[in-house]
């Protein structure tokens, strides 16, 4: 399913992974893996009379870009990313330079630092484009959504789409919708228990792989938010097209990492299979996405000569697709662009946390029971209101950003600063590529109290509870920030959250393995094996 293999040319063009780290600290000398005596975090920091020191002076990974690039192949690096990172750190301290391939970075991990760098980051923040994508946009003469925009263009863009997937109004029409699928999947959930399960009738159990059914949820989830219908995915044989969109979504991203350290024209001319594979997907997910809107806008065009109000059947929210076409403010193409964007970037970054969430609160009983007891209390006091429990269950969000503190979705988060800025006492030029690395982030002791637990109540009222350094706003970046914060977090946050409210009131989780999961990246941080779940009826 992923993208594997060995070294070699023809290996690095068909698409392999990660793992060992080279470092060069500020003098030249190479290191290997972890040192002894990791620098203390302030100690570049310096008094107010230390010179600030040359951009140059910054430790590195190596000079040669394509020296590196080889080095990543061949030790397994790219699959191993986060844990390369975390290496590094340990090794050279908070703050390193990177040079892969075509790509160059400076890397960091401290609150305080990520703090400096969004105070730089201007009225249009700009992160790193994924060229593969936009090659892909320009070579097939798509229009480009949000995701690889920049400057006015972007900001225009943006703030239209607001409206429809961020603003409170539209959280509140659209969170039915996503409870609604929530239920019938622990609906099916029950049936498939008491069907394969074991135990006396009423109490069934039953240990499974959920991977593939919280795909499933993700899938049908965002269909009906983003295009106001229902997929049908839960029935007992979920269709073709539905399994080759979700294929399509993960051959996507596991291609990519390897692409973007390569020219992707390069590839594109002499015909490298890596490339095919990455155009070849989503080429399916824009067919995808282009039936489903054809579909919309028929619906809409129908509505229209009914006389109903557009976007809406019988004063009935019918997803962001017909609110976006309703307004008339995003040219078609534009409104395919971002609503594919949406599309291909809803399902493994709500299943794959899910995954994570369910074994954490398996493993760890005393939290599961304190998160129940408190969803049970809210839920009955907000008379089964879905947003007003979620309200009153702030252990239920503090579950998610706990899950995405220990397994981040996407493990950086870029800006290039319109301005000169000084981080650990080291000189940053302006437009230089700077990565918050939220990995060795989540885990790190200088951040965090006891960062290997998992403790949803750490994010609770407390701003000094269970944290440790200074720029406390900056330590749950799972969504990004500010203004270029991802587009669809608040779809995002409240599936999360509706599913696992559900899932506690309906079962109880176990594990039978309390071992550490092993996990990979892929664009996203997933486990290199899903978890397997002991499902128990309540």
């Amino acid at each position: 399913m992923y993208v594997q293999g060995a070294c070699g040319l023809r290996s690095l063009l068909c698409g392999v992974t990660p793992q060992r780290a080279l470092a060069v600290t500020a003098a030249g000398k190479e290191v290997h893996g972890k040192l002894a005596g990791r620098k203390e975090p302030g100690s570049r920091k310096g008094g107010v009379d230390e010179q600030v020191r040359r951009f140059e002076e910054i430790p590195h990974t190596g000079r040669n870009g394509w020296v590196n690039l080889v080095k990543f192949w061949r030790e397994g690096r790219f699959q191993q990313l986060h844990k390369h990172m975390e290496r590094t750190f340990n090794a050279l301290g908070p703050i390193y330079r990177e040079h892969v391939g075509t790509q160059s970075s400076v890397n960091i991990m401290l609150p305080s630092d990520i703090a400096e760098l969004f105070r730089s980051e201007g009225l249009n923040p700009r992160r790193m484009t994924l060229q593969p994508w936009a090659t892909h946009r320009e070579t097939r003469q798509h229009s480009k959504g949000v995701f690889l925009k920049n400057g006015e263009e972007w900001r225009a863009d943006r703030l239209l789409l607001n409206k429809e997937v961020m603003m409170s109004a539209a959280v509140k029409r659209f969170l039915p919708l996503l409870d609604e699928v929530a239920k019938d999947f622990c609906r099916m959930l029950q049936m498939k228990v008491e069907r394969e399960g074991r135990g006396k009738e009423g109490k069934c159990s039953l240990t499974t792989d959920p991977s593939p059914d919280l795909f499933r949820f993700a899938l049908e989830a965002s269909c009906h938010v983003i295009y106001g219908e229902r997929f049908g995915l839960f029935s007992s044989s979920p269709s073709l097209e539905s399994q080759k969109f979700i294929w399509a979504i993960e051959q996507m991203l596991a291609t990519t990492p390897p692409l973007l350290y390569l020219p992707p024209r390069l590839l594109l001319h002499i015909g490298a299979p890596l490339w095919t594979q990455h155009a070849s997907a989503w080429d399916h997910i824009f067919s995808h996405a282009e039936e489903r809107i054809q579909r919309g806008y028929q619906r809409l065009s129908n509505s229209q000569g009914r006389g109903s109000e557009a976007g809406a059947t019988g004063g009935q929210y019918t997803g962001v697709l017909g609110q976006l076409m309703e307004k008339g403010q995003l040219s078609l193409d534009l409104i395919k662009a971002n609503i594919t964007e949406l599309m291909a970037g809803s399902v493994d970054t709500t299943a794959v946390p899910l995954q994570f969430a369910l074994f954490e609160l398996g493993r760890n009983p005393e939290v599961q029971e304190r998160v129940r007891q408190q969803v049970r209390a809210s839920w009955a006091q907000a008379g089964g209101d879905p947003q007003k429990t979620l309200q009153g269950a702030p252990l239920l969000k503090g579950t998610v950003k706990e899950i995405l503190r220990l397994y981040p979705v996407g493990i950086t988060v870029q800006r290039y600063p319109i301005k000169d800025i000084v981080l650990q006492n080291y000189h940053i030029p302006a437009g230089t590529m700077v990565q918050a690395c939220l990995y060795p982030l989540g885990r790190s002791a200088e951040v965090f109290e006891d960062p290997q637990r998992f403790e949803p109540g750490r994010w609770g009222s407390s701003r000094d509870e269970g944290q440790r350094a200074e720029g406390t706003g900056f330590r749950s970046l799972a969504f990004g920030f500010g203004a270029r914060q991802c587009v669809g977090r608040r779809i995002a946050e409240n599936e999360m959250q509706l599913l696992l409210m559900h899932i506690l009131m309906s079962f109880h989780l176990s594990v039978s393995s309390s071992e550490d999961i092993r996990t990979m990246y892929t664009l996203i941080l997933q486990p290199e094996t899903p978890p397997r779940i002991t499902f128990s009826k309540l």
